[in-house]
């Protein structure tokens, strides 16, 4: 089971392997955003509510979508002093527990601090598990996705409710990862120009690929169009049943979430 964790919402999706078969999917959006606090307390609700989630064995991955994070050069990561690369960008408490994870194809150490008293729910429900930062998962597959030597500067931005993750890559190289919070189409458009501006990136040469919770008729689109000449959603292909009785959901909607199993 993938699981999805953020301030903003949550996202749960059970993949039976055999058959390729989604057998449970359930996204929930906050009306505001939430401290890790009431986070756990929604995710309680949860499995309360979800007869599906009760009794499960499940082989889970968690992935947490927060801009409590950093990147850093492998050759130059030290994990005894893992807070250290942190506490320049983030507040970090003395309570705050710092994760990492390499993303192999760039050589890169993503640092982040992961929600404990959450990791400690699902460690009490399934034992051992895995967990990610969503950055991760985003960088190390767009840097797969643009090895080509004749590819054009890609710029991946990720929205969710209340903000976005902007990947920058080239030729299989990855340039810049940030997470901005945004409540208006200026505010979306602002950072993301102001990106390329800081990269120099001509808005009429880039790529713009959306991924996440956009679509063509959202005013973020059509801010972003009327100011970047390459515009489109990323392509998904992930070959999955949906076996439940709702609509599938739309892969590049959920990319983090699905390409968990992958």
């Amino acid at each position: 089971m993938s699981i999805q964790v953020s301030l903003n919402g949550l996202s749960f999706c059970a993949l039976s392997s055999p058959e390729k078969k989604i057998i449970f999917f359930k996204e929930i959006s906050f009306p505001r955003k939430l401290n890790p606090s009431g986070v756990l307390q929604q995710i309680e609700k949860l499995y309360y509510e979800e007869e599906f989630l009760k009794d499960g064995d499940f082989d889970v991955i968690v992935q947490y979508s927060n801009e409590l994070y950093t990147l850093v050069p492998q050759k130059f990561f030290d994990e005894k002093n893992a807070s250290d690369y942190l506490k320049f960008n983030t507040r970090i408490l003395e309570t705050d527990y710092v994760a990492h994870d390499l993303i192999e194809p760039a050589g890169i150490v993503n640092v982040y601090i992961p929600y404990t008293n959450i990791n400690n729910f699902f460690f009490e429900k399934y034992g051992e598990f895995e967990y990610r930062h969503c950055i991760t998962t985003l960088a190390e597959n767009f840097i797969k996705e643009s090895t080509s030597e004749n590819q054009k500067t890609k710029v991946f931005v990720n929205c969710y409710p209340r903000g976005y993750d902007i990947v920058v890559v080239k030729k299989g190289q990855l340039l810049l990862t940030n997470s901005f919070t945004c409540h208006t189409k200026e505010d979306f458009i602002y950072y993301l120009l102001f990106t390329a501006e800081q990269l120099e990136l001509d808005p009429n040469e880039f790529e713009l690929i959306l991924v996440g919770k956009i679509t063509a008729n959202s005013d973020y689109y059509q801010i972003a169009y009327r100011y970047i000449r390459n515009i489109s959603f990323l392509k998904t292909s992930f070959g999955y049943i949906f076996a439940v009785d709702q609509e599938p959901p739309k892969g590049y909607m959920h990319y983090t979430l699905l390409k968990a199993f992958s």
